[in-house]
């Protein structure tokens, strides 16, 4: 049991780093965002996940796991660009399978994240989704603060177009449609405290 223990506390450490990982859009969108690292992503896109799987009858728990590992292997290969994979090859599959080896339990979570990787389940389609919607509320909020390069990729609805699921679809047109702060607006805030 303590070998189990140990590797999957050194695994946990090493999901802790995602925090120290910038994204490497921050180089395409000029941007020096700080805030936006792996972890946060893999946040709200499993956030995104849960929700998608719900409206489309998918499994939530699938989902939810294929979103929270999704981009655990950029521990050890950073996050790559589009322009990056051109020329890079990374063996995420293979970082994952060493990260998860020694510990016996975390075989279900290969076989979700080779399933995730082969993108024919509803399931992967929809964490996918995730992933991509996480981009364009990235997006849509760098361009709300004036960034011209996140507006220009906004433009024509491509990245829509890379979504399978009606319902992840009517959200990014929600999204392109909303201001980042609405929720805040709709939020019933008050300047007075509740008595």
């Amino acid at each position: 049991m303590s070998k189990k223990l140990e590797k999957i506390t050194h695994l946990l450490y090493e999901l802790g780093t995602l925090r120290k990982i910038a994204r490497s859009h921050r180089q395409t969108l000029l941007t020096n965002d700080l805030s936006d690292n792996i972890s946060s992503h893999s946040y709200r896109v499993t956030a995104i996940g849960w929700f998608l799987a719900k409206l489309e009858k998918a499994d939530p728990y699938k989902v939810v796991m294929m979103c929270l590992f999704h981009d655990a292997g950029e521990t050890r290969t950073g996050d790559q660009n589009w322009v990056n994979k051109k020329y890079v090859k990374t063996f995420e599959s293979e970082v994952v399978k060493d990260q998860l080896s020694g510990i016996p339990i975390a075989v279900e979570l290969l076989q979700i994240n080779s399933e995730y990787e082969e993108r024919k389940s509803l399931e992967a389609k929809l964490a996918k989704d995730a992933d991509l919607l996480d981009q364009i509320l990235l997006l849509k909020e760098y361009a709300w603060q004036g960034n011209q390069e996140a507006s220009s990729w906004l433009k024509g609805n491509v990245h829509i177009r890379r979504l399978f699921s009606k319902t992840a679809k009517q959200i990014a047109k929600e999204i392109i449609s909303q201001k980042p702060s609405d929720w805040w607006y709709h939020s019933g805030w008050t300047s007075d405290r509740r008595k």
